[in-house]
């Protein structure tokens, strides 16, 4: 089997590889960007709710297995762009106090390895890249930061306003939610409705616009047009990565393709392909020189996976909501202690309105209230629709590994969950001043899956990162510990993971990277 030589290969074309390869491109180095999948195909299928939700037809058709050996389909997404395809373009910088160790109820939240000061001049990079929309000074929790947004934050619609003005009224410090968003602005500051008509389906739906920041948009098509040194190569599965006989370097890149099997290498490989798929590769490349698993001396890989407790939650409103464009606004003031609770809650942030087909697909108690036996579009119509979201704290067995029939086992034992309950609690109290009742319906029906398990949108720490090989697989750069020529640049080496959405960390790292690698290729 011949082998096709790069200077560079970069298994993964979401936020990490994606990011990592925008910037690389400039040195001029052969580089070549494997995805696993194609370009999600673009339609109005693309922003039907029942498609997207109560279908789940973007997601990956795989069975893994939970720890209790039932079956179930992770929500993962494997198209250019990755998983960003699909998310909500929420791009919030991890608080500065999230770098160090944190007390909850729970445990100890690890320190990281590096400050917040080193990841600051990357985060504004990121926030340069991905065309954040944002206002400084609003939320109280922010780190702090050594530019301006280049855009103002995105408004809230009347609806949103009122329930922020509610909120400030009751003492808290609403703001509105660094967004990634292709937008032109009126009045200076950007409407939703001026670039996209259905901003209804944004948070979790593809974009048929182009108009969501993501990683496809921001970074790979770019890259691709300006950069003729870069290849991206589609409906490429890595099904395994090979080392000389000392182990010490990756030589081949073993290819899946258009039912061809083929083999590239590089001087360095770059794995970026999700917390829970690159541990998966490392563990499938297991040789005589590593056993247990490529860099896994410290049999650390697939361990300290993280994903955050999460809750989609939908009141009702006394009022009709008609809100088009919900996803503007987030509350922090519960995210450490605050004078209700000596320990972290967590973050309070909108998300897209809920859809008919959505609640049609949800099985909620018989309604009760002011809206007994109402059609779904009336319920959908006075629904208003909160993301909740607090850390989860690392242990060594919460873990992602294979059987010895290859099987994919995920294993989780929640923690930290008397933070999220009180949050939501936190929240039901906010919601009666607001003019909503107070009852939250759970979704479970996000991406047409449950949350707790399958929920893999915020998946994060299968390789953490650590100055101690004992303990960690990578190092402050993020090459493994064992192999010379091995980066990771996606969540996997997150050591803790705060409680803001991670992909903006995501990018400031791959970047930090990058500019690691342009030195070292020279």
């Amino acid at each position: 089997m011949s082998q096709d030589r790069y200077d560079v290969i970069v298994i993964g074309s979401g936020p990490g590889g994606g990011s990592l390869v925008s910037r690389l491109a400039r040195t001029g180095k052969r580089i070549l960007l494997l995805e696993r999948g194609d370009y999600l195909p673009r339609s109005q299928a693309n922003w039907d709710a029942k498609t997207v939700f109560v279908d789940g037809a973007y997601q990956a058709k795989e069975t893994w297995y939970g720890g209790d050996g039932r079956p179930f389909s992770p929500a993962l997404h494997y198209y250019v762009g990755g998983n960003s395809k699909v998310y909500g373009a929420a791009l919030l910088r991890m608080r500065e106090r999230d770098f160090e160790a944190v007390r909850h109820v729970d445990g100890i939240s690890p320190a990281w390895p590096l400050g917040y000061d080193v990841f600051e001049p990357y985060y504004t990079e990121a926030e340069r890249l991905f065309a954040v929309h944002g206002d400084r000074g609003e939320d109280p929790n922010e780190p702090w930061a050594s530019a301006p947004y280049d855009h103002p934050g995105v408004s809230h619609e009347p609806r949103i306003q009122r329930l922020s003005d509610d909120w400030a009224k009751e003492g808290l410090n609403p703001f509105h939610l660094p967004l990634g968003i292709k937008l032109t602005e009126r009045n200076g500051r950007p409407t939703p409705t001026s670039t996209c008509i259905r901003c209804d389906a944004f948070d979790g739906f593809p974009c048929l616009l182009n108009g969501k920041a993501d990683a496809q948009v921001m970074t790979v098509d770019p890259t691709l047009a300006a950069h003729p040194n870069v290849t991206l190569l589609v409906n490429a599965y890595v099904s395994r990565l090979e080392t000389d006989a000392s182990g010490r370097r990756v030589t081949s890149v073993h290819v899946t393709r258009e039912g061809r099997e083929e083999r590239y290498g590089a001087d360095i490989v770059v794995v970026a392909c999700g917390a829970l798929s690159s541990a998966l590769l490392f563990l499938r490349s297991a040789c005589a020189a590593h056993p247990n698993g490529l860099a896994n001396g410290s049999d650390q890989v697939g361990r300290n996976y993280m994903r955050h407790n999460m809750s989609v939650l939908m009141a009702l409103s006394k009022e009709p909501n008609d809100t088009v464009f919900q996803k503007t606004l987030a509350v922090s003031d519960f995210y450490f202690e605050s004078r209700a609770w000596e320990y972290p809650m967590g973050l309070i942030q909108m998300c897209a309105k809920t859809h008919p087909d959505q609640i049609r697909g949800e099985e909620f108690p018989k309604w009760t209230g002011f809206l007994p036996d109402a059609p779904f579009n009336m319920v959908a119509r006075h629904a208003m629709d909160f993301w909740l979201q607090s850390e989860d704290l690392p242990h060594p067995d919460n873990r992602v590994s294979l059987d010895r029939d290859g099987r994919v086992i995920l294993d989780i034992a929640e923690n930290n969950r008397a933070a999220h309950d009180r949050l939501r609690n936190t929240l039901e109290g906010l919601l009666e001043p607001a003019g909503a009742y107070t009852y939250l319906f759970e979704r479970s029906l996000y991406l047409g899956k449950n949350i707790p398990l399958s929920g893999t949108a915020h998946q994060a720490g299968t390789l953490r990162f650590g100055t101690d090989p004992r303990s960690s697989v990578l190092d402050l750069n993020c090459k493994t510990h064992e192999i010379d020529n091995l980066y990771v640049t996606d969540a996997s080496f997150f050591p803790s993971i705060g409680a803001v959405n991670p992909t903006l960390t995501i990018v400031a790292n791959a970047l930090r990277v990058a500019a690691h690698l342009e030195e070292r290729l020279g």
